[in-house]
């Protein structure tokens, strides 16, 4: 018998709202039975001297330090605007408030 009853499945695919015609609750009953299964086997073979861990092997962060750097000015960031306004992108009104 799985490990998850066709209901169930029902009631989650009804959470993430996911059409899943009848046949496929018992297909995915069986299929999420599986996942519980061998995720029950992985938390028996976890034991309290193995340490948690996100990745088998270390990582190293290699990127470049974020350094401060100067930007462009107001005159060169508007420069290729079609439209500008006191130092601003001038667009199309898209809301009606103010």
């Amino acid at each position: 018998m799985s490990a998850i009853s066709r209901e169930e499945v029902a009631h989650l695919a009804m959470l993430a709202r996911i059409d899943l015609a009848p046949e496929e609750l018992d297909l995915m009953a069986d299929q999420l039975g599986v996942i519980l299964d061998a995720v029950a086997q992985v938390q028996k073979v976890a034991t309290e001297d193995v340490p948690a861990t996100s990745h088998p092997i270390p990582l190293t962060n290699v990127t470049r330090p974020d350094v401060p750097r100067p930007g462009l000015t107001a005159e060169e960031a508007l420069s290729g605007a079609p439209a500008a306004e006191d130092q601003r992108f001038r667009v199309p009104r898209i809301l009606e408030e103010d």
